[in-house]
C-alpha cells in the first residue's frame, strides 16, 4: 500500500459517502463503486441484467458522449490520491477516465451539482481491464463531490479518494464534538504497532462489529507497552474520554493512560510536552469507558497508551473546539 492509500477513502460508504447521480447504471448499480470491501466476482451468476458485477457497469453506448458518476464524500476534505478499479471488469472496462472535484457545502441537489464548477484532477488517461489504477493528485484544495467519467461506457468496480479531512469549524462553534473522530479530521499519525489490525480503525464513526473494525496489537514479549498518537482535528480542550473496548473479550488491555500535548502549527512531535489527561487506569473487556476529565489546557496532540498490549475498538475525545 503506498502512502497514500494509508490516508482515510474519503469517499467510502462506511463514512457516510453516497453516489448521488449517474448517467446510467444499467447492467450494475452505482452505490457498489465506493464499498468499503473488495470487489469479488462469481462466474456464470446471471440476472435479468446479464452476469453480475460487483461494481457500477453502464449500457454499451448508441450514442455520442460518455458515461459518469457524481459521488458526494462521506468526509469532505483535500485528496491526494485516487484509486480506479476495474477488477472482473475485462472485455467491458472504459477505455480511459478522468475524474473531476467541486465544493459546495450544504446539501447540495443533482442540478446543483450539474451546474457547479468543476476542476479536473486526474486527467482522461487509459484503462486496462482487472485493473488497479492508481493516481496522484495535486489539487490542495478542500472538496465535497468527485465525479468520475468514462468514456465511452463500461464498467468500474471501485472508486476510492484517499486524503486528509477537513472539517467545517463552524458547525460545532460553541458546542462540545469528538475532537479526534476522522470525520472532524482526526488522524493517527505514529503508533507502537498494528500487527492485526490498522490503529486508525479508532477515529472510524459507528461501533465496530467485531475485532477487525478496531485496533489490535501483536502479543508483547517485553516489558515495554503499546500506544498510538492522535492529531486532533479539532484542537481544543477535552472534557470526556471514551475508551472502547467492545468485542475485544479475551485480548483487552488491561489498563490504559492518556496524555496530551499542544504543539504551533508545524511544529515536530519531538518538541512536544506531555501532560497527563487520564491515569493508568483498569479497563475491562468488551466494554465501553467512560472518564470525566479536568484538562487546564487546550489540545492539538494524544497519546494513548495501552497496558501491555491488546487493542481498542474505538476512542473518543470529547470537547470544546479551540476558537
Amino acid at each position: 500500500m503506498s502512502d497514500v492509500g494509508r490516508l482515510p477513502d474519503l469517499a467510502s460508504r462506511a463514512y457516510g459517502g453516497s453516489v448521488v447521480a449517474a448517467s446510467d447504471e444499467s447492467f450494475a448499480e452505482r452505490q457498489a463503486l465506493i464499498l468499503p470491501s473488495a470487489p469479488v466476482f462469481q462466474p456464470h451468476t446471471f440476472g435479468f441484467r446479464g452476469q453480475v458485477y460487483d461494481g457500477w457497469e453502464t449500457r454499451r453506448r448508441r450514442t455520442s458522449g460518455h458515461d459518469w458518476a457524481i459521488v458526494r464524500l462521506g468526509l469532505p476534505g483535500i485528496v491526494r490520491g485516487v484509486v480506479v478499479d476495474t477488477a472482473w471488469f475485462t472485455g467491458n472496462h472504459p477505455a480511459t477516465a478522468s475524474v473531476e472535484a467541486c465544493a459546495l457545502d450544504g446539501h447540495p441537489s443533482v442540478a446543483e451539482l450539474h451546474a457547479a464548477d468543476w476542476t479536473e484532477i486526474v486527467p482522461r488517461t487509459p484503462l486496462t481491464g482487472d485493473s488497479t489504477h492508481e493516481f496522484a493528485v495535486d489539487h490542495p484544495v478542500r472538496v465535497t463531490h468527485l465525479r468520475l467519467n468514462i468514456h465511452p461506457d463500461g464498467g468500474v468496480a471501485r472508486l476510492r479518494a484517499h486524503g486528509e479531512v477537513v472539517p467545517d469549524p463552524l458547525r460545532y462553534e460553541g458546542l462540545t464534538t469528538d475532537l479526534a473522530a476522522l470525520e472532524n479530521g482526526g488522524l493517527v499519525i505514529a503508533c507502537s504497532n498494528e500487527f492485526y489490525s490498522s490503529p486508525a480503525n479508532v477515529l472510524a464513526p459507528g461501533l465496530p462489529r467485531h475485532q477487525a473494525e478496531g485496533w489490535e496489537t501483536a502479543r508483547r514479549r517485553d516489558e515495554g507497552n503499546d500506544w498510538l498518537i492522535v492529531r486532533l482535528g479539532l484542537p481544543g480542550v477535552i472534557h470526556l474520554a471514551e475508551l472502547d473496548t467492545t468485542n475485544l473479550v479475551y485480548n483487552a488491555p488491561a489498563a490504559a493512560s492518556l496524555t496530551a500535548a499542544n504543539l504551533p502549527q508545524g511544529a515536530p512531535l519531538d518538541d512536544a510536552t506531555w501532560t497527563p489527561l487520564l491515569q493508568r487506569t483498569p479497563l475491562q473487556p468488551d466494554t465501553r469507558h467512560h472518564f470525566r476529565l479536568s484538562p487546564s489546557t487546550s489540545a492539538t496532540h494524544v497519546r494513548l497508551d495501552i497496558y501491555p498490549d491488546g487493542g481498542l475498538g474505538r476512542l473518543r475525545l470529547h470537547g470544546t473546539p479551540a476558537t
